[in-house]
């Protein structure tokens, strides 16, 4: 058994599964037509990792198993602080763009469904976002992780700039 199949089945069981959507697609051939699903599954343990992933198969449960694998191959790391985002990011796929900003305590996730599964299971309790340009469930899954992917923990941001990560939060005393 492979490394990488090791590692999947170990953390198998601190991931929790979710299915965001079940596509009926539908090819037209010679010979009639031909039925296949497409899966878009997330998987994540609510304490800042999370993965998507998308699987093709003939019948349904062979679907979500391929989307499930896939979603646990391409698990990433979510930088949260206090329940929330460190700063505003813009996450763009194709035609799809979702803003997501971070909120006070309280505020919960407002959302739509796809990028709300996706940040429920990273570990984000309050943020805001908006989704704009296309909101096809795939595509927003992408662009939700391409601005995931871009967000920085506030001890990077710190020492990109030689600053304090307090001062990152509070702001820089500008002198004289």
């Amino acid at each position: 058994m492979s490394e990488i199949t090791e590692k999947i089945k170990q953390s198998a069981e601190t991931f929790e599964e979710r299915i965001i959507e079940i596509r009926r697609t539908t090819k037209v051939t010679k010979g009639g037509k031909n039925l296949s699903f497409r899966v878009l599954a997330v998987v994540g343990n609510r304490d800042g990792k999370v993965g998507v992933g998308v699987g093709k198969a003939r019948e349904v449960p062979d679907a979500i198993r391929k989307a499930l694998v896939s979603a646990r191959k391409n698990v990433i790391e979510v930088p949260v602080v206090k329940g929330t985002i460190p700063h505003e990011v813009v996450g763009k796929q194709d035609a799809a763009k979702i803003l997501m900003k971070p909120a006070a305590p309280g505020t919960g996730i407002i959302a739509n469904g796809t990028v709300r599964a996706i940040l429920e299971l990273a570990g984000v309790q309050n943020v805001l976002t908006k989704a704009m340009g296309s909101t096809n469930p795939v595509v927003m899954a992408q662009a939700t992780i391409n601005g995931i992917k871009n967000l920085y923990p506030i001890e990077k941001i710190a020492a990109l700039r030689d600053i304090t990560p307090a001062q990152v939060v509070r702001g820089v005393k500008k002198e004289g």
